[in-house]
C-alpha cells in the first residue's frame, strides 16, 4: 500500500470506519480496504454488474456482488439490514442487484 502514489493519503483506520458504517467508497478507499492496487480496483470498478452507484461502492453490495460472483450467494435471499417492506431487489441484467440504500441514493441523484 505504500509503495502505490495513488493510495498515500488514504487512511486505513477511515476508510475501515466509513466500512463499518456502510458509507460509499471511492476506487482508492475501496483498494486500500480490498488490499488491491489502485489499477486493478478501477478494472474491478469497470467490471459488468459490478455495484458502482455514481462512481462509488458500498461494501455491503460489494459483498453481495462478490458472493454471487463466486456462487455462494444465489441472488434471492435478503440482505442483512434491509426491512422486510423492502423486500429483495431482483437481480439486474448483469446478475447484480443494488441494496435498497443504493436504490434510493441513486433516484435521489436524478
Amino acid at each position: 500500500m505504500s509503495g502505490d502514489k495513488q493510495l498515500r493519503q488514504v487512511k486505513l483506520e477511515s476508510v475501515l470506519e466509513k466500512r463499518r458504517l456502510d458509507q460509499a467508497l471511492n476506487a482508492k478507499e475501496f483498494s486500500v480496504l480490498v488490499g488491491l492496487s489502485y489499477s486493478a480496483a478501477r478494472e474491478w470498478f469497470r467490471s459488468p454488474g459490478f455495484p458502482l452507484v455514481k462512481g462509488v461502492v458500498f461494501w455491503s453490495d460489494f459483498v453481495r456482488w462478490r458472493r454471487l460472483q463466486s456462487g455462494l450467494a444465489t441472488g434471492d435471499e435478503p440482505r442483512r439490514g434491509a426491512s422486510t417492506s423492502e423486500g429483495v431487489v431482483p437481480p439486474t441484467r448483469q446478475g447484480v442487484g443494488f441494496s435498497p440504500r443504493a436504490r434510493r441514493i441513486l433516484a435521489e441523484a436524478t
